[in-house]
């Protein structure tokens, strides 16, 4: 539970994070430390980080977008981060603020954070993304001196920390390694310490095999499909499905192929292969040559990474200081390639070439080198492969945690519990998360209470990652953790997505209520893991959770077949969980494609049932669906804690 010791006012810096107050004198305070040798820096309400000693405030204004309030803007001296603070005024504020973080950010709060903060009675504290919770730790000390001193507050201010992805590390590690700082924390979107790069990489392996059969896979999965994804694919496609599945993909999220599998940005996928290659720089030459690795295995699996392989030398025909011409194209390729370039007889390397191939036509890309620019002439070749990026595709093989309790990496362990396939010198998800975090190693030992949010359609923090970190926990005394269905890592990017956004301002209420009252919040979400795929039960009272839960059927099915220009009715029951709020809107999307049109609902209850017709003129298959929107308090009015969840079904028009 933090505590206001200092105030601070505009010309204030140089400010020491908290002072201790001593009996007749000042006496310095500590500075926070590791409390064992080489592990994460230990931070508490009263100690000083040296990195962070000196905020220093540049501005304060008077602001009243988007709501009335006070900002408060600043820096670190000696540092690159820069914070604000968002006080409402002093009839709003109930004691509390809310801290969101996220590793790439900058210092300035989204319109829809600063309102949703000050309609919850909170102020607002956020700064640039950094490297971990010790900056998050000493904006948000620095921050309680700022509102005490504007609220004239004595005695305790209480925190809040929420972030999803990179920032679901910053948060789980801001929770296990301070006390008296935030009393409470809402990460979402969790990643664990295995999941960067591995995660990523194992999606564009599942493009390089399964891109030509994804959307047979999505139409399976979908409402209505075969519900069987394996059929019809070869050995060496089932294999690497079933690989994929069993590391946590969720299979619902092959309805969203082109974004799981990186069809439209494959280089997004292998994001961090720089890194790897960094810290591993012998991995693509021992798995094109040495046993254990698929570069070399006899298997089908093995014959189709063998095929995907490209290297290719071109002669490059004319050149400018911008771009060249070849000769002739690189084959396609699934993973990024890479280009060198090489004198005329083709042996004698020049360098690293930087930019991007599109058939014939080589666009020269920034930070070559002057030897590599000098050597872009006619006649010099350049070699194009894909070596190192179809080789990363699968070194989540070779990753296997020696940590134990990473259930979905068993496929490749032996009776024994023993890795089948050799293993790299070095682990390079914990350095990755560690890295991100600032320290943490997601030990569960947290400090306040936790209300985690969990997304099952999500391909980038798998589903799974939410239940693995309850483990760690071991307790629902100061932890929750709550699934969300039909919403991926991104937001609602497809028409069967909706935005979670609602459950995490829900979250936040409910986190703070229960560490500041002893409320307790909604039970967490019940659910069943198996094979890394996360399910949850179809009624909402045996879900809990906080989403609504809708059961949409056309003539008491959930698909039918029926001709064009016959009406189709629709019904639909919804459903909250007990004690989570009543729904307060239904909004119908015929086509399934994300066009929603509103109709009435009747007034908001815990339960509704709605129905409405819709002709097909033109044969197809369509995918309606049925949004319901829950509020705690049954407000339709507030934009505030909107929690929504989608009934879909499949209607096959001929």
């Amino acid at each position: 539970m933090a505590k206001a010791m200092v105030p601070a006012g505009t010309a204030v810096a140089g400010l020491l994070l908290c002072l201790l107050p001593v009996q007749g004198a000042s006496a310095a305070p500590a500075e926070c430390a590791a409390r064992e040798p080489g592990g994460p820096v230990w931070v508490t309400a009263d100690c000083v980080d040296p990195q962070y000693k000196n905020p220093v405030i540049d501005s304060e204004t008077e602001q009243t977008r988007p709501v009335r309030h006070h900002r408060v803007s600043g820096h670190f001296e000696g540092t690159n981060v820069k914070f604000n603070v968002y006080l409402p005024p002093k009839d709003q504020w109930k004691g509390r603020f809310f801290q969101y973080v996220y590793p790439i950010q900058d210092a300035n709060a989204t319109d829809e954070t600063i309102g949703f903060g000050a309609d919850s009675g909170a102020y607002t504290v956020q700064i640039t993304g950094t490297a971990g919770y010790r900056a998050d730790a000493a904006a948000a000390k620095y921050a309680e001196t700022v509102a005490a001193d504007y609220y004239d507050k004595q005695g305790t201010i209480y925190g809040y920390i929420w972030g999803g992805s990179g920032g679901s590390y910053q948060t789980i590690a801001a929770m296990e390694n301070t006390t008296g700082v935030w009393d409470g924390a809402v990460p979402f979107i969790p990643g664990v310490p295995t999941s960067i790069p591995n995660n990523f990489f194992a999606r564009a392996f599942a493009r390089v095999v399964l891109q030509d059969k994804a959307a047979q896979i999505a139409d399976a999965v979908s409402p209505g499909g075969s519900g069987d994804p394996y059929a019809g694919l070869n050995k060496a496609q089932s294999t690497a499905l079933r690989e994929v599945t069993r590391l946590g993909v969720p299979l619902r999220g092959w309805e969203n192929y082109r974004y799981l599998l990186g069809v439209d940005d494959p280089q997004g996928l292998m994001g961090f292969a720089e890194l790897v290659r960094s810290a591993d720089p012998t991995y693509a030459d021992d798995f094109w040559s040495k046993p254990g690795y698929l570069g070399t295995e006899k298997s089908p699996l093995g014959d189709v990474i063998r095929a995907a392989r490209v290297d290719h030398l071109s002669t490059i025909t004319q050149a400018d200081a911008k771009s060249a011409t070849l000769d002739s194209a690189a084959p396609t390729s699934r993973t990024p390639l890479d280009f060198t370039l090489y004198a005329a007889d083709g042996t004698t390397r020049i360098g690293t070439l930087k930019g991007t191939l599109k058939d014939k036509a080589f666009t020269i890309g920034d930070g070559n080198s002057a030897e590599v620019l000098a050597g872009l002439k006619a006649g010099a070749k350049v070699r194009s492969d894909n070596s190192w990026s179809l080789a990363l595709t699968s070194y989540h093989r070779h990753q296997v945690p020696t940590r134990p309790g990473y259930y979905a990496w068993d496929q490749f362990r032996d009776a024994d519990g023993k890795p089948i396939y050799p293993q790299r010198a070095a682990e390079v998800g914990p350095g990755v998360s560690a890295g991100v975090s600032g320290g943490g190693t997601h030990t569960g030992k947290i400090t306040g209470k936790m209300l985690m949010v969990g997304n099952l359609l999500d391909v980038d923090a798998y589903p799974w990652d939410a239940d693995w970190y309850a483990k760690q926990v071991g307790s629902d005394t100061t932890f929750r953790v709550w699934y969300n269905g039909n919403a991926d890592h991104i937001g609602p990017h497809a028409p069967n997505l909706v935005n979670s956004m609602g459950v995490l301002q829900q979250a936040l209420r409910d986190v703070s209520a229960w560490a500041e009252h002893g409320v307790q919040p909604p039970q967490s979400t019940r659910y069943r893991v198996k094979d890394s795929q996360v399910s949850v039960p179809a009624k909402a009272d045996e879900r809990h959770g906080v989403q609504p839960v809708i059961d949409l059927t056309a003539d008491g099915r959930g698909s039918i077949d029926v001709p064009a220009g016959k009406p189709v009715t629709f019904k639909a029951r919804v459903q909250t969980p007990s004690g989570t709020g009543k729904v307060v809107s239904t909004d119908w999307d015929f086509k399934g494609d994300g066009t929603f049109t509103t109709r009435p609902c009747g007034t908001p209850n815990s339960t509704v049932e709605v129905s409405a017709s819709f002709t097909y003129s033109k044969p197809g298959t369509y995918f309606p669906a049925l949004r319901a929107v829950s509020q705690r308090d049954g407000d339709s009015s507030t934009p505030y804690a909107k929690i929504q969840n989608l009934g879909r079904m499949r209607v096959v028009v001929r």
